[in-house]
């Protein structure tokens, strides 16, 4: 996923070294003891810039002395750093407001200073935050501020990034044609500069911005330059970013091959990096591929990696979303469409959330900023009179459009509801008929067999024993006459036994006193093994199963095992069924001819059909692995209490 890279000027080369000055650290502690007045302030703001990666609460601490020892003194550009400073700590603990306020005093300080760079850099960072907050305008206008101070002064590296920043603040407001242009102007300055660093960001930036408008080629373009220039400055966080939108782009041109090996590398840098976010990211592009590639079972591995481990960390609510998203549609195309409508609707849900969350939080924001007013105006009553009715009249429109958006979601998410019942409804009323359908086959079975038994069954053995009676009262008969009556006993004989052979297979053998086992091994054991060698491996079915998930059970293996001797020229049969406290699973593998799986004639047969409905009725699945030449393997997986 593309990761725009906004960046304050002068800031981010400390960041990089940040968690490395431990020992700086210390150095600045031992001073502590020995230093006063300002010296004292400026070891202060510099221990709270070096806890600022390390310990963040230390960080404020020391920021905080820093400001009150520098208001002792007092020395105002002193108090602005230190404003400064913890204004960068709020932000990375993203408490905007907190931030902004800080951000404003020091720059109301630098405006009495006349202190025109650090105006500059104040105005750069005032609009990072209103950015992160969605508050577009805002964000511009501080930016174009910063960016007319920087080229009043020639500052080609302040320009540079504020070129950048305003391009990002074009982007989000989706103005790309503009996003473009100042992006390149930034570009032209940081390679007069021989910025690399500058220019990696810049360069994914302007390929996520091309990616955007499925400008393909061009966005390959800068995303092949970022990895380029992230491999010389070797600086793994640009570079595992420009492989995994590398890789993202070739997944959404279909170029799967190019795709696959970009984004494992951007995933084992994450993983060296230990960045969590970008690891979740990787995993579900690669998910993604997987499934155009239609290997589902790995795609289906991946993604729920990726789905445990954003679950599992604090930043990762999007990527959740994304794998949940990428989850259902990796089902859809499998096939499961059960499976594919339960993660969309969770994607729904945590989609909702996100929404709410993000509602709670701007009333948050909202709420705090009207207190910060009101406090301000209770100081500054008279002055600020005006102000007071223009924020009542603000907070109770805000107060009407919140009413009508939570109107609106609630009426929404009732419509979302319904619809969820209502499908859910279906589903069931399907698996009621299905049931139905299935109880009433086998009963009907059961009918026949017995009918077959002890109706036709019977005459048939009466049959046999009056002809024998009757061969025994005749009088010696020539030796032709003698051989056709002893054929008609065969025939009769014959038909006894395979009458007995009928009812015996359509009566489920698992009586009150067999379990599953032995039922199999009886039904296996009329198998004649010249015709099919059938191997059967059973692990945890001393007890009886319940009565449905027995008959089931035998019925999908017995519809298997006719399969394989009416149509896969099988000479050996493999059958292992396990039961453990997950469910009960079975493998059937055969050495036949196989089939090819993509035919989709070759699963309209009734055979198959039977075995997928029957392990539909246990909410079980079904998997079939084949190919021409290499026999067949069909996976049963049931899960207790089926």
């Amino acid at each position: 996923m593309k990761k725009p890279f906004a960046l304050m000027a002068m800031v981010c080369p400390l960041l990089l070294m940040a968690q490395k000055r431990t020992p700086a650290i210390d150095s600045l502690e031992k001073l502590l003891i020995s230093q006063k007045g300002e010296a004292l302030a400026e070891t202060y703001s510099n221990l709270a810039w070096e806890y600022r990666l390390v310990d963040r609460e230390k960080a404020i601490t020391y920021g905080n002395l820093a400001l009150e020892k520098s208001q002792e003194i007092p020395s105002p550009s002193h108090i602005a750093q230190a404003y400064n400073d913890l204004g960068i700590i709020y932000f990375d603990k993203e408490r905007y407001d907190t931030a902004i306020d800080l951000y404003n005093k020091a720059l109301n300080i630098r405006q009495d200073l006349k202190d025109e760079s650090g105006i500059a850099k104040l105005h750069n960072k005032i609009g990072i935050v209103y950015q992160k907050q969605g508050r577009l305008d805002e964000a511009l206008d501080h930016q174009l501020k910063a960016l007319e101070l920087f080229e009043k002064h020639g500052d080609e590296r302040g320009i540079s990034y504020s070129l950048n920043n305003v391009g990002l603040v074009q982007q989000d407001l989706g103005r790309n044609a503009e996003a473009i242009k100042y992006h390149e102007r930034s570009i032209a300055l940081k390679e007069k500069m021989g910025d690399s660093y500058g220019l990696a960001g810049s360069f994914i930036n302007l390929g996520g911005i091309y990616q955007q408008q499925k400008n393909y080629p061009e966005s390959e373009s800068y995303y092949k330059r970022a990895v380029s220039i992230s491999r010389e400055i070797e600086d793994k966080d640009y570079l595992s970013n420009s492989l995994n939108n590398l890789g993202k782009l070739y997944f959404l041109t279909n170029e799967f091959n190019k795709a696959l090996p970009l984004i494992h590398e951007s995933l084992r840098l994450c993983r060296e990096l230990g960045d969590t976010k970008g690891i979740v990211n990787c995993l579900i592009n690669l998910g993604d591929v997987y499934t155009a590639e239609k290997k589902y079972d790995s795609a289906k591995i991946i993604l729920q990696e990726a789905l445990r481990k954003g679950q599992a960390a604090v930043n990762c609510a999007p990527e959740v979303m994304q794998a949940l998203l990428s989850l259902s549609v990796l089902y859809e195309k499998s096939g499961n469409s059960q499976a594919a409508l339960d993660m969309y609707k969770r994607y729904s849900e945590t989609k909702d959330s996100m929404f709410t969350e993000q509602l709670g939080q701007k009333v948050a924001e909202m709420e705090t900023r009207f207190k910060t007013a009101e406090h301000e105006k209770t100081i500054q009553q008279q002055q600020f009179a005006i102000q007071r009715k223009n924020y009542w009249l603000a907070a109770a429109i805000s107060v009407l459009l919140l009413g009508a958006l939570a109107v609106y979601l609630f009426y929404r998410r009732y419509q979302h509801r319904q619809q969820i019942k209502l499908q859910e409804e279906i589903i069931r009323q399907q698996e009621l008929s299905a049931k139905a359908v299935i109880i009433a086959a086998e009963e009907e079975r059961q009918r026949i067999a017995r009918d077959l038994h002890d109706g036709i069954g019977q005459m048939m053995s009466a049959a046999k024993m009056n002809l024998s009676a009757f061969e025994l009262s005749l009088p010696p008969q020539s030796g032709e006459h003698q051989a056709s009556l002893e054929k008609i006993i065969s025939l009769v004989d014959q038909s006894c036994r395979e009458i007995r052979q009928v009812s015996h297979n359509m009566m489920l053998s698992t009586s009150s006193k067999k379990n599953l086992e032995e039922a199999l091994k009886d039904f296996i054991n009329t198998i004649d093994p010249n015709v099919l060698n059938v191997h059967l491996y059973t692990e945890g079915l001393e007890e009886k199963l319940d009565p449905n998930t027995e008959t089931m059970l035998y019925r999908i293996i017995q519809e298997c095992v006719t399969n394989v001797i009416k149509h896969a020229n099988a000479t050996t049969l493999d059958i292992t069924i396990l039961k453990d406290e997950d469910g009960i699973s079975a493998t059937i593998e055969d050495n036949g001819k196989g089939f090819d799986i993509t035919d989709k004639e070759k699963f309209s047969g009734i055979g198959l059909k039977n075995i997928h409905t029957r392990v539909e009725y246990l909410k079980g699945t079904v998997d079939t692995d084949s190919a021409p030449g290499r026999g067949t393997v069909i996976t049963l997986q049931i899960p207790l209490g089926a």
